[in-house]
């Protein structure tokens, strides 16, 4: 370790917005580069903290507390984190700010019109038909970042997003 804290980007809007589309990009503009991070995806952890989500509120509380605190110990070794995650609740992303010093939160601005007709997982689709009761920024709320580090549209190409997050990290003066 070079004793240098890592840093965390928060990736978040709502589903389907293209969060995960951005953070291949990041992750490859950053090998690119010679850095590794440690990507944390809400998808692949529930699978592990929550192996049959209800994505009830109590839940989504305890879930975004355990991914702050795993974003946190993995800064504090010094590797960088990126968290692909909705996170619905300003909450959840504070939380993981006062953990993590050297944060960059990125909003994914996205209309829902634009998330339903994307659906790559069928949660709208769901939704519509009554499976789905909980979807942020359907049934359950999404709170957008008051004052983001980087925001970007999702309307953008995921390469362009990407490198407007990289140069943000670099002004931050992270890498």
């Amino acid at each position: 370790m070079n004793g240098k804290e890592g840093f965390a980007v928060w990736i978040t809007g709502i589903p389907a917005s293209g969060k995960s589309a951005i953070t291949r990009e990041l992750v490859a503009r950053m090998n690119s580069q010679g850095l590794s991070a440690a990507v944390l995806e809400s998808d692949v952890l529930r699978t592990i903290l929550t192996p049959e989500p209800t994505f009830s509120s109590k839940e989504r509380d305890h879930f975004y507390l355990q991914m702050a605190l795993f974003g946190a110990m993995l800064a504090r070794q010094s590797i960088p984190v990126i968290f692909d995650a909705t996170a619905n609740r300003r909450a959840y992303r504070d939380h993981a700010r006062t953990l993590i010093p050297c944060f960059v939160e990125v909003f994914v601005s996205c209309t829902v019109d634009i998330c339903r007709e994307r659906d790559p997982k069928g949660i709208y689709a769901a939704a519509a038909r009554g499976a789905a009761s909980n979807v942020p920024g359907m049934q359950a709320v999404y709170e957008p970042p008051l004052n983001p580090e980087v925001t970007v549209d999702c309307r953008e190409a995921p390469l362009i997003n990407a490198e407007k997050i990289f140069t943000q990290i670099m002004a931050l003066r992270y890498i």
